[in-house]
C-alpha cells in the first residue's frame, strides 16, 4: 500500500459531455479528481482544480467507485484529471479488475506528465483522452504557469499513441482503445492552436481531434483583456479550415453555442444538471 492512500474526489457519476464514441446511450462513467497540476486562469473547473473541492475516499472506495459505475452502465471508466493522483489510481484500477472491471478506462488529462508516467499506466489505460492546449509557450506560461507546455505534451502524448494506437471503434459505436486529442480553442489567440495543430500532425494526421469551442471567460479570465470574452464562430472556423488543411480529418468540432452547456458547478449534487 502506498504511503498516502486517500485519493479526493469532487464528483463521480454518467456524464454525457465527452465525445460521442465515451458516451453512448448511458453515458460515461466520469470521476473527478480534486486538484490539478496545471492552473489555467480559465479553468472551467476552477471550483476543484483551484480552490481543492472535494471529499477523500480510500483507495478500496475508488475501486468500488468504478464498479459502481460499471454496474450501471457506463461506457466507460472517465479519469478525469488523474495525474496527481496516478499512484493511488493504479492500485484501484488493479483492485477492481480483479473484481471484475472489465470496461474501457480512459485518462482524461491536461497532458502536462512525463513520459515515464505514462508509461507507469501501461497495460492499465485503453483510451488516452488528453488536452493539447498550448502550441505556443508563451501563452502556456501566461496562463497556466506552464513551463516548456508543448514539449512536455508532445513527448507524452506520443507514448500514449505507442501505447494505444489510433482510436478503434466497436460495432456499439463506443470506443474501446485508442487515443483522442482535445484542443481548446483560446480568444485572440489563434496562433496558439495553428501551431497545436501542426504539432498533432507531426505525430500524425490520423489522429482523432476533438476541436473544442466551449471556452467560457470564468475564474480568472478577466485579468487578460482577449480571453475576457467567448470565442467567436469565425475564429472556430478558422481553425476548423486549417484542420482540413493539414490533414487532420478525423474527429469532432464542437458547436458554437457549446460555451453554457459545459460550464459545470461543483457544489451541485449533480454538476452538470441544469437549473
Amino acid at each position: 500500500m502506498i504511503m498516502n492512500s486517500k485519493i479526493k474526489i469532487a464528483w463521480y457519476g454518467k456524464h454525457f459531455g465527452e465525445e460521442p464514441p465515451l458516451v453512448g446511450e448511458k453515458g460515461a462513467g466520469a470521476i473527478f479528481f480534486s486538484g490539478c497540476n496545471l492552473k489555467c486562469a480559465f479553468c472551467q473547473n476552477w471550483q476543484i482544480s483551484h480552490e481543492d473541492l472535494g471529499d477523500l475516499y480510500s483507495i478500496e472506495e475508488l475501486a468500488d467507485i468504478m464498479l459502481k459505475l460499471q454496474s450501471d452502465g457506463a461506457a466507460n471508466i472517465d479519469l478525469v484529471t488523474p495525474t496527481p493522483w496516478r499512484r493511488q489510481i493504479k492500485e484501484a484500477i488493479a483492485i477492481a479488475k480483479a473484481k471484475g472491471l472489465s470496461i474501457p478506462i480512459a485518462w482524461n488529462s491536461n497532458a502536462y506528465e512525463s513520459v515515464s508516467a505514462i508509461k507507469d499506466m501501461e497495460g492499465l489505460i485503453d483510451i488516452y483522452l488528453p488536452d493539447f492546449k498550448y502550441g505556443d509557450d508563451e501563452a502556456a506560461v501566461k496562463y497556466s504557469h506552464a513551463l516548456k507546455y508543448s514539449e512536455v505534451a508532445d513527448k507524452a502524448i506520443r507514448e500514449m499513441y505507442r501505447q494505444v494506437g489510433k482510436l478503434e471503434i466497436g460495432e456499439n459505436g463506443l470506443a474501446k482503445r485508442g487515443l483522442i486529442v482535445r484542443h481548446m480553442i483560446l480568444p485572440g489567440n489563434l496562433n496558439n492552436s495553428l501551431l497545436a495543430l501542426e504539432k498533432l500532425a507531426a505525430i500524425d494526421k490520423g489522429i482523432h481531434l476533438s476541436l473544442m469551442s466551449q471556452y467560457n471567460p470564468v475564474y480568472g479570465a478577466k485579468s487578460f483583456n482577449e480571453i475576457n470574452r467567448r470565442v467567436l464562430e469565425d475564429e472556430v472556423a478558422a481553425i476548423d479550415d486549417r484542420k482540413w488543411e493539414i490533414g487532420l480529418e478525423n474527429g469532432w468540432v464542437q458547436e458554437a453555442d457549446s460555451a453554457d452547456i459545459f460550464l459545470p458547478d461543483f457544489n451541485s449534487s449533480n454538476p452538470f444538471e441544469k437549473k
